[in-house]
């Protein structure tokens, strides 16, 4: 069984762990990509933002994805993003990055959707019961328990965080572990 407290604190943590290779990206390169790497760090932050409020809805109960914030979300065609809203269809399960600016939010406002993420899914995570988080669901076309995949969230979290450091290497930015 998943402790609800603990396991939203180790949500929590992958927020700094993920952000601390934003360093070097703003809004001239955030959509940059690199050969063989054609995730760029603004479809990044989106792609797990969605994926987290996904896990959220699966964690406090619902079998089906809920309506997300049309302040940070619209439910377009893959082309509707704009400077501060993602567009769920150009970040979703293979969904295909592109370097046009205009369909993913400027830097501050895609950090605060992902941030926002965090959020929800940590404290879905932290009210959820022991019982809750045993819960059987399918996700990605396979059965585990709703505690077992905020788990692989937030590995899934981890592996964003790899392919960024890829890219900024890539990029020519600086490293940022010392």
């Amino acid at each position: 069984m998943h402790d609800p407290v603990s396991l939203a604190h180790a949500v929590r943590n992958s927020q700094a762990l993920f952000l601390r290779y934003a360093e070097g990206f703003d809004d001239t390169n955030r959509v940059s990509q690199a050969d063989g790497l054609r995730n760029h760090f603004s479809w990044t932050l989106g792609h797990c933002a969605l994926t987290m409020n996904r896990a959220a809805d699966v964690v406090v109960g619902f079998n089906e994805p809920q309506a997300l914030p049309t302040t940070d979300w619209v439910a377009g065609d893959g082309t509707a993003g704009d400077p501060s809203r993602y567009d769920t269809e150009s970040v979703g399960y293979k969904s295909e990055p592109v370097p046009n600016a205009s369909r993913y939010p400027r830097l501050d406002r895609a950090t605060e959707i992902f941030r926002a993420a965090i959020d929800r899914l940590a404290s879905a995570v932290a009210e959820a019961s022991p019982t809750m988080l045993a819960r059987e669901i399918q996700w990605g076309g396979s059965t585990t328990t709703a505690g077992d995949l905020v788990s692989r969230i937030i590995f899934h979290n981890g592996v964003h965080a790899g392919q960024i450091i890829d890219l900024r290497r890539a990029l020519g930015l600086p490293s940022v572990t010392g």
